[in-house]
């Protein structure tokens, strides 16, 4: 740990009076740099962020795990918000920004009806799954990705073993769901449609609940033969756009498909930083949420409407979706044009606006360590996913390939044998997945 470190001291405070050190595993130092990550930010605007000893760090890395597509700190989104917390955030009675954000939500979505809202993504898809689980009547759910930390999810765990190691992040374990929820979610691959059918014939199933897309689009119809399913067999089809959502349009991944689900969510970028998140659905459906209890405090609050409101507003003024988009295209033909010039392996994923890549090295975790630790010596939040904002700008990505460069000729090297990656590394590689922090 470098002296003048105070986050990572901050942190070995937090990891003993907080449960894993922190509240979001993406967020864990240890999936950056282990024992060397800032940690903790003092304040952050545009796509700089300051550490706790005030260093100013370009973020080319995950902006918020994702939620803030027009930069740290919009002028226009905190104005808003601002705003609200002068008039007062909380009442006896509601606010009306949750009437007008339904409004605005259900225009962006012509075949939906109704709103319901939340202040994350896991509630969120917690929410959807009540609804959708009242409005069929059946309890099994099929699933494609990552759709957070409730029990209802991570019970998928129980069936056989890792069975969620395919849906972003291996090793979760589901210690402390209720083993009684075995063999009631059952996860299947994106594109096999078969093995989707295979499920729904064998298991009763009441709620299909997927992602769009992550790392790849749709092949064969796949999205249509999904939602054909889900009619012929009255289940509830859920599209999770937590993370996809108004990063390649206006509203849902799913509008370039011309397929359109039962219920959505969206989350991450609908507040620009705000904690506000929305399930979006037909009538049909979104009203068996009368026949169950589904009800929390700060759901009401006022800020989270308030910053959504705003944010669509600049997001459709800008159609920043367009701007996010050409920016993370750039940003993965850089990478592709670095490793051939060092001949190196790499496999980029993800859709532009929200992408990674790997090495294909057995020291690929190294590789993505050593990255976050000299691009950090050159004022540069990195590592090998990158979410795009508006506030990034070709010259700030231009800036960035020159300082990775460097890193990658090393790992060119390393990778040729001419030099061992140990000896660059001032510290342990870095996190693949969940691991319990000593």
């Amino acid at each position: 740990m470098e002296k003048n470190n105070s986050g990572q001291k901050l942190y070995e405070k937090a990891k003993n009076i907080i449960p894993g050190g922190n509240m979001l595993l993406s967020k864990r130092p240890e999936m950056f740099l282990p024992n060397q990550w800032p940690a903790y930010f003092s304040r952050a605007k545009g796509i700089r962020v300051w550490d706790l000893d005030n260093t100013e760090l370009t973020d080319m890395s995950i902006m918020g795990i994702g939620t803030n597509t027009l930069g740290y700190g919009n002028d226009e989104v905190d104005q808003a918000v601002m705003e609200t917390i002068r008039k007062g955030n909380m009442s006896t009675l509601n606010c009306p920004e949750e009437v007008i954000l339904a409004e605005k939500l259900i225009e962006i979505n012509p075949w939906a009806d109704m709103v319901r809202y939340a202040r994350s993504g896991g509630e969120a898809n917690a929410i959807a799954i009540r609804i959708a689980r009242a409005a069929s009547g059946k309890d099994n759910i099929a699933i494609c990705g990552y759709h957070g930390w409730h029990d209802w999810y991570l019970s998928a765990n129980h069936n056989g073993g890792d069975d969620l190691k395919n849906h972003l992040i291996p090793g979760l374990s589901p210690s402390g769901v209720p083993k009684n929820l075995k063999n009631s979610v059952f996860p299947f691959n994106y594109n096999d449609f078969e093995e989707l059918e295979k499920i729904v014939e064998n298991n009763n199933i009441g709620v299909i609940k997927m992602e769009v897309l992550r790392n790849f689009g749709p092949t064969n119809n796949f999205l249509e033969k999904v939602r054909a399913l889900a009619t012929k067999k009255n289940i509830v089809l859920i599209f999770d756009e937590c993370s996809s959502g108004f990063r390649e349009t206006f509203g849902g991944i799913f509008q370039k498909f011309n397929v359109t689900p039962d219920l959505a969510m969206f989350g991450k970028t609908l507040g620009n930083g705000y904690a506000i998140t929305a399930v979006v659905g037909k009538k049909s459906v979104m009203e068996a949420a009368q026949k169950t209890f589904i009800s929390s405090t700060f759901w009401t609050e006022r800020i989270g409407p308030s910053a959504a409101l705003a944010s669509l507003e600049v997001m459709e003024r800008l159609k920043s979706w367009e701007i996010i988009t050409e920016i993370g295209e750039k940003m993965q033909n850089g990478w592709k044009d670095l490793a051939r010039s060092y001949h190196l392996d790499i496999t980029v994923s993800g859709i532009p606006a929200m992408t990674t890549y790997s090495f294909n090295s057995e020291n690929a975790l190294a590789y993505k360590t050593l990255i976050a630790q000299e691009m950090l010596k050159k004022g540069y939040l990195a590592s090998t996913s990158f979410y795009a904002s508006t506030e990034h700008t070709p010259g700030d990505l231009n800036r960035y390939f020159e300082a990775l460069d460097e890193v990658y000729k090393i790992i060119s090297q390393c990778e040729n044998q001419e030099i061992n990656i140990e000896d660059f590394l001032k510290g342990p590689i870095c996190h693949s997945g969940f691991k319990r922090l000593n």
